[in-house]
């Protein structure tokens, strides 16, 4: 039976593939593929998982006491019965031979066929026995996570996006995913995501749209309702999951896929094009990236720089063991390296929110739990909360600037006596280096204006730093009390908002003013609806995902950033900006160049 279901569009595009579902367990289960040297040992670790949890509900029904009630022996039974049942570790066999999936992914995937199986029946008394089920994969999961684990190697993705196990693509279906754990799909087989929640800027569908691939965020009951194997087809342009498709409707999204790769291929042709306005204003067009070899695929989109380097990908997934000095002087100066004399602005850590970490100290406990994680202990009030950790980054970022232009950046900074600390930090770190005898250069140092606060003290903050970068994501939420990452407040999320505008616009202006360098790296750079009036605001620095680069050049190309500058005010005080910008779009399209535009 086809159905469909509604999300928040997050990544553009269309993906069509078969259902992959990413269990929720109470236990934290690995998801990653194996290659084929791996199948063997991940079917030994299931084996002697399986063995482990046999002994030890055999040595738990044997010691039990005689008044034991006999129900509790007869549970242990069903245990074991269910341990051994073919339908449980055979099927789970066939996902890791069949799908390459590792031993845990396998087994939890196998939970979800079975657990629906459970909820189907008509008899009450079986159906409560899945909780027996759950519990038994749960004691298998907490045997491999004591056993020895495979070395984890992301599998090369296979040419056109695979399965292992045939000839269908694959799209992913989870209640939520960790950004951290998008990075580890950046190179697996999956053409697209769907998860129950989420928002469109939260840093889920900030990663989805750093992969360019279709997404869907905020589908609620997306990972109840479909199936393992299921067709499903994610229209990341409008928000809407369709579950297998009928013929009809498979062929239409088909077409939409080649029109959509030809759009691509078209735009792709204008990456070494600069990107000038009509009226002859030179633009700016860099990239964000998470990791080092991402700035390969900047330098093949266009850019002429990075504008965001999101250091706090290095620091995730590592089991609570942060990364040394060394280790971060290594990738840095390989994002260096990669992009060839081209600037590489980088943030320090932006931990917290919807980034937490596994390894938490003493003071992050206490707000781990907090009501609203987006207001508590994060970005630069971590660092300084941590000055050990914050040290060896400055200093590894530092070392990296002796192998080209290196700016540094500081996330959410909202007090002056942030910044005077954070320079003293950065001074030091200089100190320390220079007694090392370890080469670096003076770097510029910048903040992040993404708290009203900042925004609205923005002259104190242009005395102290070197430039500024306005981070739209946050400044939204937090100007409009909105959490960006909650989907049931999602359609207050409004970056079109009158009040968002024009802190913006006030931003640019007042660096303009004060002849400091300043850049959008937010979301609203990387969407084309918010180009022309970006520029109208006198923006020439934009910094976004290498997947939207052409598209933004594009608009630049066909922008006469004189013309809108003219009737910036218009825009910006309308009760509808969007709507302003609409009619301007339109008027200008009719209306003839001038002049000095022609000649230009």
């Amino acid at each position: 039976m086809s159905f469909q279901l509604f999300g928040l569009p997050v990544s553009r595009g269309v993906a069509i593939g078969r259902a992959v579902l990413v269990a929720s367990s109470r236990v934290d289960v690995a998801h990653y593929f194996i290659d084929d040297t791996q199948v063997e040992s991940e079917i030994t670790r299931l084996r002697v998982a399986r063995d482990a949890v046999a002994g030890e509900l055999t040595t738990l029904q044997r010691d039990l006491p005689h008044e034991a009630p006999a129900e509790l022996s007869a549970l242990l039974d069903v245990h074991l019965m269910l341990l051994h049942d073919d339908v449980l570790t055979g099927a789970t066999k066939q996902w890791i031979v069949d799908r390459h999936y590792n031993a845990e992914w396998a087994l939890s995937a196998q939970l979800e066929v079975l657990a629906r199986q459970f909820d189907e029946m008509e008899d009450e008394y079986l159906r409560e026995r899945k909780a027996d089920l759950e519990q038994v994969v749960e004691r298998l999961l907490r045997a491999m996570e004591r056993g020895p684990a495979t070395s984890f190697a992301p599998a090369p993705s296979p040419a056109g996006a695979r399965d292992f196990g045939g000839e269908d693509p694959l799209v992913l279906i989870a209640n939520d995913i960790a950004p951290a754990d998008m990075l580890q799909f950046k190179r697996s087989v999956f053409t697209g995501f769907i998860t129950d929640v989420g928002g469109k800027t939260s840093h889920t569908a900030i990663v989805a749209r750093s992969l360019d691939i279709p997404a869907v965020v905020g589908a609620r009951e997306a990972s109840r309702i479909i199936r393992q194997d299921d067709w499903v087809i994610i229209d990341g342009d409008a928000g809407i999951v369709i579950v297998n498709p009928s013929p009809i409707v498979l062929e239409e999204y088909r077409f939409r896929q080649r029109q959509s790769e030809l759009e691509r291929a078209r735009l792709s042709r204008l990456r070494h094009t600069p990107a000038v306005t009509l009226d002859g204003e030179r633009v700016e067009l860099l990239a964000n990236i998470e990791l080092p070899g991402d700035a390969t695929a900047a330098v093949e989109a266009g850019a002429v720089g990075v504008g965001l380097f999101r250091t706090e990908f290095l620091f995730m997934n590592r089991g609570g063991e942060l990364p040394g000095e060394d280790e971060q002087f290594e990738a840095y100066r390989a994002a260096v390296e990669a992009m060839n004399g081209m600037p590489v602005t980088i943030r320090t850590v932006d931990i917290g929110a919807d980034k937490p970490l596994e390894r938490m100290s003493v003071n992050e406990l206490r707000h781990e739990h907090a009501l609203n994680p987006a207001l508590g202990l994060r970005a630069i009030r971590w660092s300084l909360s941590e000055p050990g950790m914050f040290r060896q980054q400055l200093r590894a970022i530092l070392r990296a600037s002796a192998y080209g232009k290196v700016r540094l950046l500081v996330p959410m900074v909202a007090h002056i006596s942030e910044a005077r600390q954070t320079l003293e930090a950065v001074a030091r770190a200089k100190q320390q280096l220079a007694e090392a005898g370890k080469a670096f250069t003076d770097v510029a140092v910048g903040a992040m204006v993404e708290v009203p606060a900042a925004a609205l003290m923005l002259p104190s903050l242009l005395r102290v730093f070197d430039f500024v970068s306005i981070g739209t994501n946050d400044l939204i939420q937090y100007t409009l009390a909105i959490d960006r990452a909650d989907e049931t407040v999602a359609h207050l999320y409004d970056p079109w908002h009158p009040a968002v505008l024009g802190l913006v616009a006030q931003s640019i202006a007042q660096a303009r003013a004060a002849g400091k360098d300043v850049s959008v790296c937010g979301e609203m750079a990387g969407e084309p609806a918010f180009t022309e009036l970006l520029l109208a605001m006198g923006l020439r620095s934009f910094s976004m995902h290498p997947s939207q680069i052409s598209s933004v050049k594009q608009r630049v190309l066909r922008t006469d950033a004189r013309r809108w500058a003219a009737r910036l005010e218009s825009i910006v005080s309308a009760d509808d900006p969007q709507e302003a910008c609409l009619e301007l779009s339109r008027l200008l399209a009719h209306a003839p160049a001038p002049a000095a535009a022609l000649t230009a």
